[in-house]
């Protein structure tokens, strides 16, 4: 599997994804040619290669003539779909632009249709993400991966005045995705960066295991004190299973709690959303038995659950940080047995077989009703489906 790795160490804006999508390879022509049929005015990408810090880097520009227009998305929508783009990158294009659009009426408090695009409705914002869509897709990668990324700090101005970085509509954006701690004093992740990150990445988190093929940086306009202002891309080859997806893991150690509170507190857990709430005995300090609570959840649900294991538990730190998860490809299936039809899921292995797993519940009302031995029915609906 082919994949990509953003590596959003100081930030991510549409002029740095440019930058390292060009910087990896791709045809930078390939994508003026696309930014050229939208009918923008004069609108040029120019590539240089600049320093960073003391590191090389592509720098992508927009040149264009000057112009005031405050674009809503149907503006932005039509241009693209009397482009000469690709499918695909048409799609891609108008999805990163409305999920830019949602969080801008969000914050406004207004609608898709009547928000206004300021800075991201202008010519270069709008190149930008376009230019990234038609990059994207030339790519080829099958699943985008991207660490956790940092906003930077302090204050800002934009169009409605001075406001606290993240800025309004990139703090909507990125909700639900990691974010990096930083004292950097400046604005590291732009809207338009992290639309093109809520919308095309697949799994954010530490680096994958692959095989390196190539590695591409792009770089910000401007030059930070701290460090090196890029976005490094890597691309590379992975063996893993494409039917994978990112968990959070939540732990905390337990040694002054009664097991009747635990067990209210895995059920709260699980009833609020948990993939799997489960409990291991350990050894603490003095001596003390205890137990670790764990829990495996999407990480839209950390601060939910964190809340429950708060109130419930007591405790005073919960530890946290994202895992990969690799699945097999799954359905339901039903058998028939002599004592009824029986649930259950039907797993995909790698070499084409198959392997049928009766559900518990459905087994354990089957037994219930038939007044038969629970292992009965799991044993006649394992038969039933190899026969």
């Amino acid at each position: 599997m082919r994949i990509a790795y953003f590596d959003c160490t100081s930030g991510i804006s549409g002029d740095m994804t440019l930058g390292a999508l060009a910087d990896v390879g791709v045809d930078l022509a390939v994508i003026q040619a696309g930014i050229d049929s939208l009918g923008l005015p004069s609108c040029r990408l120019a590539s240089e290669e600049v320093k960073r810090h003391g590191f090389r880097a592509t720098k992508v520009n927009v040149e264009h003539e000057p112009e005031h227009a405050h674009r809503h998305l149907h503006h932005i929508t039509d241009m693209i779909d009397a482009s000469s783009l690709t499918g695909s990158q048409k799609e891609l294009a108008k999805r990163i632009f409305t999920r830019l659009g949602e969080a801008e009426a969000k914050v406004h408090g207004t609608t898709i249709r009547k928000v206004h695009f300021h800075e991201v409705g202008a010519v270069d914002s709008i190149a930008d993400i376009v230019g990234s869509a038609i990059g994207l897709d030339l790519l080829g990668v099958d699943r985008i991966f991207c660490s956790p990324i940092p906003t930077g700090c302090g204050h800002i101005v934009i169009a409605h005045g001075r406001v606290a970085i993240p800025a309004p509509a990139t703090a909507e954006l990125l909700k639900g995705i990691p974010i990096e701690a930083t004292s950097i004093d400046c604005e590291l992740t732009t809207p338009t960066g992290a639309a093109i990150a809520a919308t095309v990445v697949d799994e954010f988190g530490s680096l994958p295991g692959m095989k390196i093929e190539t590695i591409g940086y792009g770089a910000g306009t401007k030059e930070l004190k701290e460090q090196a202002n890029v976005l490094r891309l890597i691309i590379g080859e992975t063996g893993d299973d494409p039917h994978s997806d990112q968990v959070w893991v939540l732990e905390t150690n337990l040694d002054d709690i009664s097991g009747e509170v635990v067990g209210h507190c895995t059920n709260l857990l699980a009833e609020a959303g948990a993939l799997d709430v489960y409990t291991t005995a350990i050894q603490m300090k003095k001596n003390r038995p205890g137990m670790k609570l764990s829990v495996l959840c999407d990480a839209s649900l950390i601060k939910k659950l964190e809340k429950i294991i708060f109130r419930e538990t007591a405790t005073l730190g919960i530890r946290r940080w994202p895992a990969s998860r690799h699945k097999l490809e799954r359905r339901q299936h039903n058998v028939e047995t002599q004592y009824g039809s029986v649930v259950g899921k039907l797993a995909l292995l790698a070499d084409g077989s198959t392997s049928f797993s009766p559900e518990y519940e459905s087994c354990r009302q089957i037994a219930e009703d038939k007044k038969v031995a629970l292992k009965d029915v799991y044993d006649e609906a394992r038969r039933a489906y190899r026969d």
